[in-house]
């Protein structure tokens, strides 16, 4: 059965206090939306419709990143989940499978949940999903008959013995989705609020004599997000998920709570990571790395053997070959580190490639940027660079090559030569006594002044 998923991503979030839409906010560098659409990837559905509303151009923009294939549909008027929905029929008029209906502000619900859910659609033409809750007050519970979801009540309006049941709404749904479109033109909007509840649904399905069925996950899948706090406690659930699952896979993190991943961190077995590391987006770590404390790494790769830290910054398009050497204070930016090479001490290498087994002496910069274009340096294998070497790119220094301490290069060094631009040292013998004599004698008259 070919599926589609409706994600449902309109709210404002005025509990957010924020500029930038609900769905938009991060859980470990990915917007929540992204991991919304991340789980209902495991069904390689045929369509994915996001339903925005507020902000809608921003929503969109964000959604083409992620996947350029989704369609985005504007709810003009927030007038309900049930209405949402409705907005993405005509984007889906052509299709006769099965929808599963999720929701961008609730990130984590898993791939074996929505899979459960659709495997649930051979008893029943509505699935809804359930879970029971620790403290089910605030949630819709689920009426059950048997086996069959007879219907969800709203808290205000149930009744004592319904109040004790902890089989509580989720919110998702998965049918037909021509079913489900014909059952939303049927829900009125006869309520406080004057709203169209998808949740209306359940008791139509019956009454149409369609077979209802819940499915019910952990309590955690279903966390929503709707104000700053919810979305801390979100990035929490995700940090400490994803760290459990790197200690399985044979990573040691020192002092785990301390670590912070992104949503797409890689990291191989027998790395050991530090206390307090961070990663940003699209980093990868080989086996066998070691990733010293305090140090940030976004959309670099650092291969097997290779240590890096503590207090190094690694930034996008760093690529550090096995048994390479980031030492400490060092920044490294669009800059290919060959293996077995050295930068070890507060340093800064961009638009760079650095050769195997260069050693870089400490304090060195590569002179990247002239103020409107940036430049490339480019060092050959087993080259030494003095400490405090300036390297005005575009600049070439060859294999085995050497720059003395302090040198500013400007022009290409061949391979085996030494560079040296300084200027020559000259001692005025007795002078630091002179002027040291002179500057006291004038603050001292400064002072009685």
């Amino acid at each position: 059965m070919s599926t589609a998923l409706i994600i449902l991503a309109a709210g404002k979030g005025t509990r957010m206090n924020s500029d930038l839409p609900k769905v938009l906010h991060p859980i470990a560098h990915a917007p929540m939306l992204e991991h919304a659409m991340a789980s209902g990837r495991s069904l390689a559905p045929d369509h994915c419709v996001v339903v925005a509303g507020h902000e809608a151009d921003q929503v969109r923009a964000a959604v083409t990143e992620i996947d350029e294939d989704a369609i985005v549909v504007v709810q003009e008027e927030q007038l309900g989940t049930g209405h949402a929905v409705l907005q993405a029929r005509a984007a889906l008029s052509e299709f006769t499978g099965d929808v599963v209906i999720l929701y961008g502000d609730t990130p984590f619900v898993s791939e074996d949940t929505i899979q459960r859910m659709i495997a649930a659609r051979s008893r029943a033409d509505l699935v809804v999903l359930g879970f029971d809750a620790k403290d089910p007050a605030r949630y819709g519970r689920l009426v059950l008959q048997g086996d069959a979801l007879e219907r969800i009540v709203e808290y205000k309006d149930a009744t004592e013995a319904e109040r004790a049941i902890t089989l509580c709404n989720s919110g998702l749904m998965a049918g037909n989705a021509q079913q489900i479109f014909d059952l939303l033109d049927k829900v009125g909007n006869e309520n406080a609020s004057g709203e169209y509840y998808l949740t209306d649904l359940v008791e139509l399905a019956r009454g149409a004599g369609h077979a209802v069925a819940a499915v019910t996950c952990d309590e955690a899948e279903t966390l929503g997000v709707n104000s700053r706090a919810d979305l801390a406690a979100a990035d929490a659930v995700f940090q400490s998920r994803a760290r459990a699952e790197l200690l399985d896979l044979g990573v040691t993190l020192m002092a785990p709570d301390t670590v912070y991943l992104a949503y797409d961190t890689i990291i191989g077995r027998d790395t050991v990571i530090e206390p307090n590391v961070v990663f940003g987006p699209g980093v990868t770590v080989e086996s066998g790395a070691l990733i010293r404390a305090f140090s940030h790494l976004e959309g670099c790769h650092v291969s097997r053997g290779s240590k890096v830290g503590p207090y190094a910054r690694l930034r996008p398009g760093a690529e550090l070959a096995e048994d390479t050497h980031i030492g400490n204070f060092v920044e490294i930016k669009n800059a290919q580190i060959a293996e077995g090479a050295k930068v070890n001490h507060l340093s800064y290498i961009g638009d760079a490639s650095v050769g195997k087994e260069t050693n870089i002496g400490a304090g060195t910069i590569t002179c990247n940027y002239d103020g409107v274009m940036k430049h490339r340096t480019e060092i050959g294998a087993r080259a030494f660079i003095g400490s405090n070497t300036l390297l005005v790119a575009p600049v070439k220094i060859g294999r085995e090559a050497m720059t003395g301490s302090g040198t500013v290069v400007t022009k290409d060094v061949d391979d085996g030569d030494l560079a040296l631009a300084r200027s020559a040292q000259i001692n005025k013998p007795g002078l630091a006594y002179k002027l040291m004599d002179m500057l006291r004698a004038k603050k001292a008259k400064q002072t009685k002044g």
